[in-house]
Formats: C-alpha cells, sequence, structure tokens
C-alpha cells in the first residue's frame, strides 16, 4: 500500500468513517513468510510448523485478553531459527532436527556471545514444540544455561568525544535535524530512539520548554542547546504539508499518522559514528554512579532493578574511610 492510500486510511478511519484494514499484519507475515523460506530445505518444515503454532498462540493470546507476542517478537525467532538451520548445514553438515545435540547449540551460540540469553530463550522454545510433535527425542537446550551475568558490558564514549558529538549538533548547520534532536536527547537526557521516535508535538511544552518521554512520571526540562535542537526539527517538519502528529516526520510517514520507522532511527546516527545506545549508555553510567540508581529510576520511568546493572565496580575516594 503506497503513502497515498495509506494517507487515505488514516483521513477516514480517524473520523470513524471506515475501518482499518489489515495492511501491517499482512506485512508481517510477508517478514515471517521470507524468514522460512531462507530456511534449508531439509530443516524447513519444522521451522514452518513452528511458526504457525506460535501464531496460533497470538491469536488466542488476543481473544483471551492476555499480552500476545508482538510481530517483532515472531520475526526475531524466525530469524534466530533461520541462522541455526544455516549453521547446522553448513558448519555441522546435520540434515535433521533429531541429529542435533547440545555440542551444536553450544557452538552456534558462542558466535553471538551478547546475544545468548535471547537466542537460547528460542531455542528452548522451539525444542520443546519439536519434542511435543515427536520431531526429536531429546531436547538438547534441557542442560544449557545463559550464563549471563547482570552487569553493564557495553561502551561508552569519553569525555572527548562527548565535546565532540555536543560541538557537531549545536554548532554544525550541515547536520540533518533528526540527528541532532536524537543525538541530543540521548547524551544529555538518556533518551531512546523509541521515546524520541514516538515524541509527538501535543508532548512538547513551549511555555516551560520541556517535552514528555516516553513513560517517564515527569515532564522532561530542556537546556537552552537541547532545546535550540528541538526548534531545528519541528521547523523542518513544518516544511512538510503533513497532519502526522509527531515530531520526527520522514518522507515516507508524512502522508499518514504513523512514527518513524525503527530502521530510520537504527542509523539515524550513522554519519557521528556512534549508536544511540552507546550514547544513552554513556549518560545513564554517568547519572547512576553519581547519584542514587532509585532515583534515576524513578526520574526514567524504569524498575528499579533496572538501573543497578548500570553500576561500575568504583568507589569514590572521598567516600572511602581514612586510613
Amino acid at each position: 500500500m503506497g503513502s497515498f492510500a495509506r494517507a487515505l486510511e488514516d483521513f477516514f478511519t480517524l473520523r470513524g468513517l471506515a475501518l482499518p484494514t489489515d495492511q501491517a499484519e499482512r506485512l508481517a507475515a510477508g517478514r515471517r513468510h521470507r524468514r522460512v523460506e531462507a530456511v534449508p530445505e531439509p530443516l524447513r518444515p519444522a521451522v514452518a510448523a513452528f511458526d504457525v503454532f506460535r501464531m496460533r498462540a497470538q491469536d488466542r493470546a488476543r481473544r483471551a485478553g492476555t499480552r500476545p507476542r508482538s510481530n517483532h517478537t515472531l520475526e526475531a525467532a524466525l530469524a534466530t531459527m533461520r541462522d541455526l538451520a544455516i549453521f547446522l548445514i553448513d558448519e555441522r553438515q546435520k540434515t535433521d532436527w533429531s541429529l542435533v545435540d547440545v555440542h551444536d547449540i553450544e557452538a552456534f551460540l558462542a558466535i553471538l556471545p551478547r546475544a545468548r540469553k535471547r537466542r537460547l530463550t528460542v531455542l528452548r522454545q522451539f525444542f520443546r514444540f519439536a519434542r511435543a510433535q515427536k520431531l526429536v527425542l531429546v531436547d538438547p537446550t534441557r542442560g544449557l544455561i545463559a550464563k549471563e551475568a547482570n552487569g553493564f558490558r557495553g561502551q561508552t564514549l569519553t569525555l572527548a568525544q562527548q565535546r565532540e558529538l555536543f560541538r557537531r549538533w549545536t554548532t554544525e548547520e550541515h547536520v540533518h535535524p533528526h540527528e541532532a534532536l536524537v543525538g541530543m536527547l540521548a547524551l544529555l537526557h538518556g533518551a531512546s530512539s523509541s521515546e524520541v521516535r514516538l515524541l509527538q508535538i501535543t508532548e512538547v511544552d513551549q511555555l516551560a520548554q520541556s517535552i514528555r518521554l516516553g513513560k517517564r512520571p515527569h515532564p522532561v526540562p530542556l537546556d537552552p542547546a537541547s532545546w535550540t535542537v528541538l526548534q531545528r526539527c519541528l521547523e523542518h517538519r513544518d516544511a512538510w504539508p503533513t497532519e502526522n502528529p509527531h515530531v520526527m516526520v520522514t518522507k515516507g510517514t508524512k502522508a499518514g499518522r504513523s512514527p518513524a520507522s525503527t530502521a530510520y532511527l537504527s542509523h539515524i546516527l550513522d554519519d557521528c559514528g556512534s549508536p544511540p545506545r552507546m550514547i544513552r549508555s554513556t549518560r545513564l553510567v554517568d547519572l547512576v554512579n553519581t547519584m542514587d540508581p532509585k532515583l534515576v529510576a524513578a526520574a526514567f520511568g524504569m524498575d528499579s532493578q533496572a538501573t543497578l546493572i548500570y553500576l561500575a565496580d568504583h568507589v569514590d575516594a572521598g567516600r572511602l574511610p581514612a586510613p
């Protein structure tokens, strides 16, 4: 469905003149189908059956009023199974799921150590399904553990790098307003990409110069530099003839009301060389190690345990007892 059709759909559904189409569901079905088709032929039927089983579970959860798995979760699981099947065929020369053992699973998980916990969760779900369907006799994931310590292991920016990025987003006019907005809110206010992506015009307070981000309980007051960057982004938005309520409007979303895509946000900071997660982690690490983690969790709308992983193994010299 093109941009004009999406604009018509938003217009009629917003005014209660028509029911929304199933465009998003059909696109998700296409993405799942492509992932299943990428599985090598000998191992494909089991993965296809696993996809059907999870889709039925999603439908039951929707009808029961519980929390169904999102399309993104289902697609990520199929991508993991696709990668495992290709690994088994190319690296282990195994063309049947019943031949998979714990050593194959360990070798596959060792390829991406940081994704071990997430991938192991998907593999456990698949092999439970396969055992129930008599596709395997033994679950090769039964004795495995995630082996993932609760601690921050990501990368952060040095002070010199932070200053360089700050100057880039506040002084260089060739920088795209969307890049500057995402970067500044992550660098100074610890905003995630999803928080900036879903930010709407109604959540910007022009008088108080503050915004509402995600699930944060209170408005976030902006410093002069961040407020200037936000105004540049709003001016860029005003150049589009759009009724999209979001602050960040792209060429693909100007005709509708949906936010910018996650793929767009994932590449918005490519020119500066630092991903959004690294910039946000730098701010969180600094706040958690200089303030009470519970206060940071309350201000950011996070779980009280979520901020504890950013605690570094460092004690301020002034807080140590005198020798």
